[in-house]
């Protein structure tokens, strides 16, 4: 039987523009403790897709956590503009409070 991975790897394979399924990718890569891999998967999600704003909080925080601090408020302030672009207020709020617990 598969994995989740497993099958989330075949759904990027198949649609590398999907932005869910690389996003969800991401996040079970985390779980396995592949932060690096997850880091890459965000950011070519940003890339792809940049109004995607999940991406830019999960990657914010994956950043923070590795120690990459400068890397990490970029993409909280790239992210809250793309938030800001969509009216995505909650997403705003959420990464404003994570860029200040940064700084």
């Amino acid at each position: 039987m598969k994995s989740r991975r497993e099958i989330l790897e075949e759904f990027v394979a198949q649609d590398p523009s999907e932005s869910f399924s690389r996003y969800a990718l991401a996040l079970e890569l985390e779980k396995e403790k592949r932060v690096h891999e997850a880091v890459e998967h965000l950011r070519e999600v940003i890339s792809r897709d940049p109004g995607y704003t999940a991406a830019y909080q999960q990657l914010g925080r994956l950043l923070g956590q590795i120690g990459l601090l400068d890397d990490a408020r970029d993409i909280y302030q790239r992210g809250i503009e793309a938030a800001r672009a969509s009216g995505d207020h909650r997403s705003i709020s959420e990464m404003q409070d994570a860029l200040e617990m940064i700084e």
